[in-house]
């Protein structure tokens, strides 16, 4: 049981990363608990400040910003490449997991590095399956 919620967690991960860079806001939205947390530090390079954002909509607000911002989203050509993960499995429904990412610009023509660090995250088992509760990045 703890391998098929590693691998279904693993995947969730992928489809986080794949829905931010070019997938449908709701699909994406999805993804996470109805009050999930998603705390983010400060991000001068990217012109983005310290925030946390709980519930959906608020998690919303800041993916409308970012894309609005041409930050990230379809038509950005940016890419959020998640590695070296480690998935701890509590039980039948709690988990958490400790991935590095890299989020690449310019990715059809110059690829160039923008940001990289670490995601804290903790799972939850629902009648949804598997969804994102809390997230904490940390730069670097």
């Amino acid at each position: 049981m703890a391998a098929d919620a590693d691998g279904e967690i693993r995947s969730l991960l992928a489809r986080v990363a794949q829905l931010a860079d070019a997938g449908d806001i709701d699909e994406y939205i999805s993804q996470f608990t109805d009050d999930a947390v998603w705390a983010m530090p400060a991000n001068p390079l990217m012109g983005m400040d310290a925030s946390t954002r709980q519930g959906h909509e608020a998690i919303l607000e800041g993916v409308r910003e970012r894309r609005a911002g041409g930050v990230q989203g379809p038509g950005t050509n940016t890419r959020h490449v998640i590695t070296t993960v480690a998935v701890d499995v509590q039980d039948d429904a709690h988990a958490t997991a400790r991935s590095y990412y890299l989020f690449f610009g310019d990715t059809t023509t110059t690829p160039t590095l923008r940001t990289m660090g670490q995601y804290d995250d903790v799972f939850v088992k629902g009648e949804r399956g598997w969804q994102l509760a809390h997230r904490t990045i940390t730069l670097g």
